[in-house]
């Protein structure tokens, strides 16, 4: 399955009813993941500019999006990104690909790429 690196960045209200009632909001969140056919690898709270980092094995793009929106509609968050992921084995095939495709950059009058 795909790996999703979901990037959670909470709201002063989601702080608040953090601060005020702590909970874990990876047990709470991981029903919602599992419904739509994906499970958490891993979950980490962090320092900067987001503060939970989640990644995720998700059956494809619309489920990652899916469970991205419902985090943002849900009011806790003030800004959730989600990258999708790429292993060693698939990042060394998309370059050989690249190279494969014969793509050419634009070229200028002078003849340099552009």
């Amino acid at each position: 399955m795909p790996h999703f690196l979901h990037q959670i960045a909470y709201s002063h209200e989601g702080w608040q009813a953090l601060v005020n009632s702590p909970q874990d909001r990876i047990e709470a969140v991981r029903p919602a993941i599992e419904k739509l056919g994906g499970k958490i690898e891993t979950a980490w709270f962090a320092f900067g500019d987001y503060d939970v980092v989640v990644i995720t094995d998700m059956p494809n793009n619309v489920n990652a999006a899916a469970i991205a929106i419902a985090f943002a509609a849900g009011g806790a968050c003030r800004n959730v990104q989600t990258t999708p992921l790429l292993s060693t084995t698939e990042a060394l095939d998309a370059l050989k690909k690249a190279k494969e495709s014969g793509y050419r950059p634009a070229t200028s009058v002078s003849g340099r790429a552009a």
